[in-house]
């Protein structure tokens, strides 16, 4: 026999011994319980329910004027404690941490009117003086307060502390830049013109709500609908801007009663808005662009910045054409804009209650940034 043959039935001799032993020890290979106990099943408990109407909306809590003026007063000192504390680890002998200037006052230059840190004027980012026109006085005198009320250089750096200054800064720079190339071909009035006119596509004075909503607590209880309250609001800023600014021009709103899908204002209606903000001077184009941004309107800002501009005072009653001159009262002003930008928020916040500092301070937000417009143009 040849010595391969050998090994092969040598080979097939010792795999059958193998599993011959391994099916003859099988048994004590297999798996065993660690214990006897029988396992019991899980008791499915079924879901309480209650039957009857869902409960009532939860109501803000009854809180006294006093003891929220206490917790603002305990928030305000917490805040200025920690910011004491506040130290810049890469700067710690930081000068921007100290107040540097004693005194803030005015001006009168020849030219205008600057805002001085004892010596030194104010300058924008671009190292130029702010310098106001002569008839901006008001604008100087608030401009001061709001420096003087600074306790550390470090907040002049942030334009929140400082928004009449920053806003101002922004009508120089568009100012400036319409100088170098041209009120036509500004790069930055193109890029402010290009902005509010996108806010036209979803004008917040134009969005209503549908006409029917069942699950509004005021058309249960025989109140006014959301859609009533924004068309009464609406319709005479509206009917004011096709009637003084925009002739001749068609505003429509963007949703229906019973629909989601946004309809576009007409070709001739987006022109001649264009073609009006396009030729605003420098301070009345940065106070519409502030104004847009706070109401997320383009129409609201233009409603607030034909009554108080300069630039427009044939429109605000000056008695030419029959028009009856307007008392303050009867002006629209910061709360009539801040109210028809905010209609929708202020008409949940009556039935659900506020927010505590979130709804009342976009509240005071709002209202502060239509000020500095307000200022910046009368």
């Amino acid at each position: 026999m040849e010595p391969s043959t050998v090994f092969r039935v040598v080979r097939a001799t010792s795999s059958l011994s193998v599993r011959r032993q391994c099916r003859a020890t099988a048994p004590y290979f297999l798996p065993r319980h660690l214990h006897t106990t029988t396992p019991n099943e899980a008791t499915p408990v079924a879901h309480p329910t209650v039957p009857g109407p869902p409960p009532q909306a939860p109501q803000a809590a009854a809180a006294y004027p006093q003891d929220r003026v206490a917790r603002k007063r305990q928030q305000a000192e917490a805040l200025r404690q920690n910011r004491e504390l506040k130290t810049n680890p890469s700067k710690p002998g930081s000068t921007l941490r100290k107040r540097f200037w004693k005194d803030v006052h005015v001006k009168d230059a020849e030219d205008g009117y600057e805002i001085h840190l004892d010596t030194r004027p104010v300058r924008t980012a671009a190292r130029q003086v702010l310098k106001l026109p002569k008839n901006k006085k008001a604008l100087a005198t608030a401009m001061a307060l709001e420096w003087d009320q600074l306790i550390s250089a470090q907040q002049a750096m942030k334009s929140h502390y400082i928004p009449l200054t920053s806003l101002t800064s922004r009508a120089m720079d568009i100012e400036a830049a319409d100088k170098q190339f041209g009120p036509s071909e500004s790069p930055v009035r193109e890029a402010i013109i290009k902005m509010v006119m996108r806010y036209l596509a979803t004008d917040t004075l134009l969005c209503w709500a549908p006409e029917k909503n069942i699950h509004d607590p005021y058309e249960r209880q025989g109140g006014k609908p959301l859609r009533h309250r924004q068309r009464e609001v609406a319709e005479p800023i509206i009917a004011h801007l096709t009637t003084h600014i925009f002739p001749g021009v068609e505003i429509t709103p963007i949703l229906g009663e019973d629909s989601i899908i946004p309809a576009s204002q007409p070709e001739m209606t987006r022109e001649v808005i264009r073609g009006w903000a396009s030729g605003l001077p420098a301070f009345e184009l940065a106070g519409l662009e502030r104004g847009v941004l706070a109401t997320k309107s383009l129409l609201v800002a233009a409603r607030l910045l034909v009554e108080w501009s300069r630039e427009f005072t044939h429109f605000q009653g000056s008695g030419q054409g029959g028009v009856d001159v307007p008392t303050e009262s009867s002006r629209f002003g910061i709360d009539d804009a801040a109210e028809a930008a905010n209609l929708e928020v202020l008409h949940q916040t009556q039935q659900w209650g506020e927010v505590e500092d979130t709804h009342d301070v976009d509240k005071e937000d709002v209202r502060r940034q239509l000020g500095s417009v307000v200022l910046l143009v009368s």
